[in-house]
């Protein structure tokens, strides 16, 4: 088999996306550095404590429940 044709060991993807991961931990990282945690932070209390609250409440519970965009078509 051709080596030129391999995919590079770091472009596994699947299950554990290593892009999808690396990418994650980038913007996680930039969202901490530049200080945007306490406003959102006072935006979701400010959501929880408002006519939202129950919209929001629901939309926990649905992804809670494993499948939040009905995609399961075993059960």
């Amino acid at each position: 088999m051709d080596d030129s044709k391999k995919a590079p060991k770091d472009s596994i993807e699947g299950e554990g996306s290593y892009s999808g991961t690396r990418d994650y931990n980038e913007r996680t990282t930039d969202f901490v550095k530049k200080g945007k945690v306490g406003k959102a932070a006072r935006d979701a209390r400010q959501a929880m404590e408002s006519g939202e609250a129950a919209d929001l409440k629901a939309a926990e519970d649905k992804g809670k429940a494993g499948d939040p965009r009905g995609m399961d078509k075993s059960a």
